[in-house]
């Protein structure tokens, strides 16, 4: 019996040249969101709003290497707070998601007019690899310098803001001075910005007015007038009322049905946080005659105002 002997098997690994490995990451298209706003709802501003989604719309679709994520706006809403701004927490969200590779935004003071808020989300992204591109400042926070620069922007920002507010407090004082009340007519029952800009009675509106005080100088509680009227499904054209217990408390002890008006009522503490509380004298108050009395029974019920109860 005749053995064939086989010969042994060499077997050798050829390496892949590198120029052959593909990096799926490096040809990945990067996922860029943009993010604009604006601060007030003038013909102005709404014009560079609607100019700055044109712009980086376009700008995201002319790059083949980014994929366009979305664009993110807040319109007529402050910088001042981050948790105030929907669709900035949206955005934020969706980059926690792995939704979003890249932020594109106008300037620093379009992202945030908070330093502190400011760089606790810029910090957050870029530890997740996610880059913030802030175009009239010329910093992208995945560069190494871009905090130094950041803070200083960040610092302006904030700065700029604080000034604003000084001067919009300092502007209604020196009206409250001049006796011209500032009136929000959707929340106030019963008036309306009358031609000369001065309040203007509503007597369809009156009417409501008169009943809620003549039920509560009848004995009515305000429990019970909230119910009655409650009941009655009440309707104002332009105006949203609830008619609840603590609204009605409200009207009951607004001076402003007495034809007049006590002006600073409650300061902001902090213009960033905006947080508002009563004046207790850190600022002056000041009382003027605003209007005609809604009713007569609001002059009767003025030396019983500080009777009603507080809870």
């Amino acid at each position: 019996m005749n053995v064939t002997k086989i010969p042994k098997k060499t077997i050798t690994v050829i390496e892949p040249k590198r120029s052959l490995i593909v990096n799926k990451e490096q040809y990945r298209q990067r996922r860029v969101a943009a993010y604009c706003r604006v601060s007030t709802d003038s013909e102005e501003q709404l014009t560079s709003y609607t100019n700055q989604k044109k712009v980086y719309t376009e700008m995201i679709a002319a790059k083949p290497e980014w994929e366009f994520a979305g664009l993110y706006a807040d319109e007529g809403i402050s910088g001042t707070r981050a948790d105030k701004r929907p669709q900035f927490q949206k955005m934020i969200n969706d980059c926690l998601a792995g939704k979003i590779d890249y932020i594109i935004t106008k300037s620093v003071s379009r992202f945030a007019r908070n330093t502190v808020d400011c760089l606790d989300h810029v910090r957050m992204l870029k530890a997740r690899g996610i880059g913030i591109y802030f175009e009239e400042q010329n910093i992208d926070t995945l560069q190494i310098d871009s905090e130094l620069y950041l803070v200083i922007y960040a610092g302006f920002a904030q700065s700029e803001s604080e000034s604003i507010s000084k001067n919009v407090t300092w502007t209604f004082r020196k009206r409250f001075q001049d006796g011209k009340p500032i009136f929000n007519y959707k929340c106030l029952l019963g008036y309306r910005k009358g031609p000369d800009g001065e309040p203007e009675i509503v007597p369809e509106e009156a009417i409501i007015v008169e009943r809620i005080f003549n039920m509560y100088l009848a004995g009515e509680t305000v429990n019970r007038i909230s119910a009655k009227l409650r009941e009655e499904n009440i309707q104002i054209p332009g105006k949203r009322f609830s008619f609840s217990a603590s609204m009605i408390k409200g009207i009951l002890r607004n001076e402003r049905y007495c034809g007049d008006s006590i002006l600073q009522k409650t300061v902001t503490i902090d213009c960033i946080s905006k947080i508002r509380r009563k004046n207790m004298g850190e600022a002056p108050c000041t009382m003027c005659r605003t209007a005609m009395s809604l009713s007569s029974a609001g002059n009767s019920f003025t030396k019983r105002r500080k009777n009603l109860p507080n809870g």
